[in-house]
């Protein structure tokens, strides 16, 4: 670090171990069991904060593990007992890829919090403060902490002056830090000087950065927004950093050791935890799709790694590998097309399947998605720039796109879930697993039932055990 600085600014670090590290290394899939046992060390740490939850997450936890999301929230926050807890929000799409009532998301961001939810890092695929505003509002309502975050990206019409503007507007609604989420890992270090530098000039909140390993650039890139003024940054432990996952925690910790930007953070705790981490890893072989390598298409084409595994996939279902390069050369076509929107969920799968149906087709749009035409319609927000208009026509006719808020087209849902998940209810956030994803939740839900009634038949065929009455399931 520079010898100009004199004045000792301590830099805090939020772990994404157990969400972002194994959700970008291991395809979502660690299991609430292989983070309890090390729990007790990763609370002694002294993080600034650990990203436990959302994301992708929720999802897994049903879709593939057999898992509550809920129970493994109140799992964590039960064994971290002096970190404060924070989750990834989508928005409006809360963990879901879709726009939900503001019924549905006021009632997620009340049972996350009460669960053990204590910061909010909410974002929006569009950057799109309108998609944001009613989660940032309950969250605050609740007193939970809201950090409001820019997905960062590259196009003609993102540069310093517009996310200074957007982090201006997302101050005035309230929020009390700023996260940069630099999901591709394309944000370069002088990129982030200026960056950094502009905001603290303009904001008065505190600037958390995330970025991804991908490009290789991160750990430089944190290094170049701490001299700025960046107050915390995100790393995962070594044994799960790096790759499409964040910088590794003990390098950073060691970078800075000695610095006025010390984090003060013990490195011999952190070797163990990497080292537990390092054993669990090899538990999820079959879900290891990156190794630690750097990826420069992420700097040509501005995909993340995810996104070219699932071209991969796509293109081999149709027999079509060998058009990998046509699809990757078309993304940023597509990209200018719907307007430069950040690559992140969902517009990512918007745009790269629609790139792949692109080249498929041999005809541009010749069949387009309906992710594609609702987001032509405006149904996921608006997009950072002007949108190919004659493209827009092409894919959505004539019909005039929205100009209001997304959701304040949707009706209540939260009541009609309360009918589907009536069968299998055990408590209220069952409701909103089911609002958020109704298939998946209901084989979920039917399933631990059918569990449970095996269990209580079990027992009450046993009879009674040491004096306890017999058990009859209800």
């Amino acid at each position: 670090m520079p010898a100009m600085a004199t004045t000792t600014r301590r830099i805090r670090i939020t772990d994404t171990t157990l969400r972002d590290a194994h959700q970008s290394l291991l395809a979502t899939r660690m299991k609430t069991e292989h983070m309890l046992p090390i729990a007790e060390k990763i609370d002694a740490v002294g993080f600034h904060s650990l990203e436990v939850w959302g994301g992708a997450t929720f999802d897994s936890c049903m879709r593939f593990l057999n898992e509550d999301p809920w129970e493994r929230l109140r799992q964590l926050r039960k064994a971290f007992r002096n970190t404060k807890l924070q989750m990834l929000l989508r928005g409006q799409n809360l963990v879901g890829y879709k726009h939900y009532a503001d019924d549905v998301v006021e009632e997620f961001v009340k049972k996350a919090h009460a669960n053990g939810i204590d910061i909010f890092r909410i974002f929006d695929a569009l950057n799109d403060v309108r998609n944001m505003r009613k989660a940032m509002e309950v969250a605050k309502q609740v007193g939970a902490h809201v950090q409001a975050t820019v997905s960062y990206t590259i196009s003609p019409v993102h540069n310093v002056e517009h996310y200074v503007a957007l982090a201006k507007q997302l101050e005035e609604m309230g929020a009390d830090s700023l996260c940069i989420k630099d999901m591709a890992g394309i944000l370069s270090p002088t990129g982030a000087f200026e960056l950094i530098t502009a905001l603290k000039q303009n904001i008065n909140i505190p600037i958390q950065l995330h970025c991804h390993y991908t490009s290789g650039m991160a750990s430089m890139t944190y290094l170049k927004a701490i001299e700025a003024g960046v107050d915390v940054i995100d790393t995962a432990i070594s044994s799960l950093a790096m790759g499409t996952s964040q910088p590794a925690t003990e390098s950073m910790v060691a970078a800075l050791q000695g610095t006025p930007y010390d984090t003060g953070l013990d490195l011999q705790l952190l070797s163990e935890i990497a080292e537990y981490f390092k054993e669990v890893r090899k538990e999820y072989k079959e879900f290891d799709v990156a190794a630690n390598t750097v990826d420069a298409n992420v700097l040509v084409y501005q995909i993340p790694g995810g996104m070219i595994s699932n071209f991969i996939s796509q293109l081999a279902q149709q027999n079509a590998l060998d058009k990998l390069p046509e699809v990757l050369a078309e993304v940023p076509r597509v990209r200018e097309d719907f307007g430069y929107p950040p690559l992140v969920t969902p517009s990512s799968q918007i745009v790269g399947t629609q790139a792949v149906l692109n080249v498929i087709m041999g005809e541009r749009y010749k069949m387009v998605t309906n992710e594609s035409k609702a987001y032509m319609k405006g149904l996921y927000g608006q997009p950072p720039g002007p949108v190919n208009e004659e493209i827009r026509r092409k894919i959505i006719g004539d019909e005039e796109p929205i100009t209001c808020r997304p959701a304040d087209l949707l009706e209540p849902q939260l009541e009609e879930a309360k009918k589907g998940v009536a069968p299998y209810m055990e408590k209220e956030e069952d409701i909103l697993s089911y609002a958020l994803f109704p298939q998946v939740a209901s084989r979920f839900l039917e399933e631990r039932m059918a569990a449970k009634t095996r269990v209580d038949f079990t027992i009450s065929q046993e009879g009674p055990k040491n004096g306890t009455p017999p058990y009859h399931p209800i």
